[in-house]
């Protein structure tokens, strides 16, 4: 059951970073229905979103620029500026040689020092085989540790079958669904539950290594 979103409470700021080189393209498709699902996922937990799309192909040469002069300016420096500033990121990259693409790599690579640290984060792939499915734990998701995401536990892959029906499509939306509901907890602020009394009295109360020697 949806809940009643306040009327005080500002929108979540979801901005969704997408690398895809074609118009249309399986990797915007991806992050659309991610940003779709995720949106949905905030609403039922009481949470208005406003999802803004960055489109790294829109900003290819301002990337390389950024690279050669240290100091991203005029849409770039408005979509870095929108990353550091979000509630939760979705990225989304294609597949090529068995990793993410160069230009998603490049955008994180100009990044302000910190930007993502703490950040609520779910990542997404695409690629024209599900061989390269573990892109997502040997590449992403140590890239996107180092900067200090909190990256939701299900990464989402999809590969060209997954596009057109039957188990595959359901799969996928499956995928889409859980991912969405994990960054939906993280970014309403849902915890874990507590450890049991017992457990965290042990280790807040830990026996002095000199009573241990004792015995």
């Amino acid at each position: 059951m949806t809940n009643t979103v306040s009327q005080q409470q500002a929108p979540r700021r979801v901005v969704v970073v997408q690398a895809g080189l074609g118009q249309p393209s399986s990797t915007r498709l991806l992050a659309d229905r991610l940003s779709a699902a995720t949106r949905d996922a905030l609403l039922e937990r009481g949470q208005e979103t406003a999802v803004e799309v960055v489109d790294l192909r829109e900003h290819a040469h301002d990337l390389a620029n950024a690279l050669l002069t240290g100091f991203p300016t005029g849409g770039l420096r408005e979509a870095v500026d929108a990353v550091a500033a979000a509630d939760a990121v979705i990225a989304v990259t294609p597949v090529f040689q068995a990793s993410y693409s160069g230009l998603f790599k490049t955008f994180f690579d100009v990044l302000d020092e910190g930007a993502l640290r703490g950040t609520p984060l779910l990542m997404g792939a695409t690629a024209g085989t599900a061989r390269h499915s573990l892109v997502l734990e040997h590449a992403m998701r140590p890239m996107f540790a180092y900067l200090k995401a909190i990256t939701v536990p299900t990464g989402v892959f999809a590969a060209s079958e997954d596009w057109g029906g039957g188990d595959l499509a359901h799969g996928l939306s499956t995928r889409i669904d859980v991912a969405a509901a994990e960054l939906a907890d993280l970014v309403a602020g849902r915890v874990a539950a507590a450890p049991p009394a017992r457990a965290v009295g042990e280790l807040a109360d830990p026996v002095p290594f000199e009573e241990l020697l004792a015995r």
